[in-house]
């Protein structure tokens, strides 16, 4: 009967115990989730790091003064539109099956003549650079996961 009270009472120690231990790790990322869900989609830091990466780009490149007006149209095409406001927002819970296909394919159509509009503004810059500008674009372009593609190949070229 000792035994047993000493077995229960050390059971209910581990439970109290690594129950704290849980309920003080949800605490520790909970912050770091609302933080990072606060920038996520922030108009500015998202400017900015695009900046940023497109600098780096432009700086691994080296330009030269004839293919600058290319790479600013470049840019301009590629830049992220950052939406004023949310467009007509769609409750897709309160439409037929036959209109949200619909308006799925619509979105689709929007983001493809978005794509080719990239792609032209692509094929125009591509061609007035260099084999070895190519070379180094064709590296800081190519992703790897998400995005980190290009961080890499401009280390690899700078290091």
């Amino acid at each position: 009967m000792n035994t047993l009270r000493k077995s229960l009472i050390i059971g209910m120690t581990v439970i109290g115990m690594g129950s704290a231990v849980a309920s003080h790790a949800q605490e520790a990322t909970t912050p770091k989730h609302r933080e990072y869900a606060a920038t996520k989609f922030d108009p500015a830091k998202r400017a900015e790091h695009f900046a940023q990466r497109q600098q780096k780009l432009h700086d691994a490149l080296k330009l030269t003064a004839n293919q600058e007006t290319a790479w600013n149209a470049y840019i301009a095409a590629i830049k992220p539109q950052t939406p004023v406001g949310r467009p007509q927002h769609i409750d897709f819970k309160s439409l037929p099956a036959p209109e949200r296909m619909e308006k799925r394919i619509e979105r689709q159509k929007e983001r493809l003549a978005k794509q080719e509009t990239r792609l032209a503004a692509l094929k125009t810059f591509y061609a007035v650079l260099t084999p070895e500008q190519q070379k180094t674009f064709d590296q800081a372009t190519q992703h790897e996961g998400r995005h980190h593609g290009m961080h890499r190949a401009l280390r690899k070229q700078q290091g």
